[in-house]
């Protein structure tokens, strides 16, 4: 059961950048996420959803457990549920199709280092 689904997406800032959400369900969710030019979103996993990421636009580099990739426009990755994932944009801005699997909730961000002061204390 579809739970949000737009033409006109739900659009968030970050400190970032921002993502635009446009497909939110029980199994799946499509986001467009930017990351502004020599920005980063928080070293982070999540217990309870799998991503893939499309790289649409953009240069940086995108960080999958240990392994840290610069990449280009149409790279693809997969991260599994409860592994450490990191975006980072180049000098251009870093724009991916992320595409959830599981269920989606923003409080299943588990920040494990966070340029921000976001990082969880647990």
């Amino acid at each position: 059961m579809i739970s949000f689904r737009s033409e006109q997406p739900y659009h968030e800032e970050r400190p970032w950048g921002f993502f635009d959400l446009f497909i939110h369900n029980e199994t799946n969710t499509v986001k467009i996420i930017t990351v502004n030019p020599g920005e980063s979103t928080s070293l982070q996993l999540h217990h309870l959803r799998q991503e893939s990421w499309i790289v649409i636009a953009g240069s940086g580099v995108i960080t999958v457990g240990q392994q840290h990739y610069e990449v280009k426009k149409n790279d693809f990755f997969t991260i599994p549920k409860e592994t450490v994932h990191q975006l980072a944009a180049g000098k251009e801005p870093l724009v991916i199709v992320e595409i959830s699997t599981g269920t989606f909730d923003e409080q299943d961000i588990v920040r494990i280092k966070d340029k921000y002061g976001r990082t969880d204390k647990k």
